[in-house]
């Protein structure tokens, strides 16, 4: 048994928690004097106090009697981290395994007045819808509104569902209004067939200056045959 190995194992212990030598020996009922005499080399403490040492730190006696600590027990510490990480790579490579579930379309209108671009992700349980770009090809391009603001509904027979909305805008002509609108829809709870039937409907609501509502009703489809849903 080394007492200088000892020693300088209890000294990097204090250190490594930032203790002075009076600190240290407060906590384990001693003097300071006693801490200088085991960092030094001269005493060892008794086996009570090493317990009590071991206790607070959560070391091994044996690590403190050789002076060094035990490298499986070191391995140990760095095995945990190893296996969390390993678990959390395999449940990234799963969820993004399902994410590949997702069939992607683009989608269009039927209406010859806009030319929409956009795109649909779905699998057999829903679709998320993401219009990029609306342009308007008809005419009175030019005519300024009062305010425009437009809604995007779900048709079910004689009923509209809105699931989504642009921000309204005042002042302005309908080709300034669409520049900067796009439209996102996560987790639509539908399937691709309700798009290839046109069930969604893009309405788009400008008011003259006469406070007349002029709507434009817009039929959104999904390019292609669905593969599932």
């Amino acid at each position: 048994m080394n007492q200088d190995k000892i020693g300088n194992f209890i000294k990097s212990i204090r250190l490594d928690n930032n203790l002075t030598q009076k600190a240290f020996a407060d906590k384990f009922g001693v003097t300071y004097q006693a801490v200088s005499k085991w960092e030094n080399g001269k005493n060892i403490p008794d086996i009570s106090i090493l317990k009590q040492i071991c206790d607070e730190y959560n070391i091994d006696i044996n690590e403190i009697l050789n002076g060094e600590k035990n490298q499986k027990r070191k391995n140990y510490i760095y095995i945990i981290p190893l296996v969390i990480i390993v678990i959390l790579l395999i449940m990234l490579f799963l969820i993004n395994n399902r994410k590949r579930d997702f069939e992607f379309k683009t989608i269009s209108s039927s209406c010859s007045d806009f030319k929409i671009t956009g795109s649909a992700a779905y699998n057999k349980d829903k679709t998320s819808i993401y219009i990029s770009n609306i342009e308007f090809c008809g005419k009175n391009s030019e005519e300024k509104y009062k305010k425009i603001n437009c809604e995007l509904f779900e048709n079910n027979k004689d009923t509209k569902k809105k699931i989504s909305g642009c921000v309204e805008k005042k002042n302005v002509n309908i080709k300034e209004y669409l520049q900067d609108i796009d439209i996102k829809v996560d987790n639509y709870n539908s399937t691709c067939k309700k798009l290839t039937s046109n069930k969604l409907i893009l309405e788009i609501i400008a008011v003259n200056e006469d406070n007349k509502n002029i709507i434009y009703t817009i039929p959104i489809k999904l390019n292609d045959s669905c593969k599932q849903g």
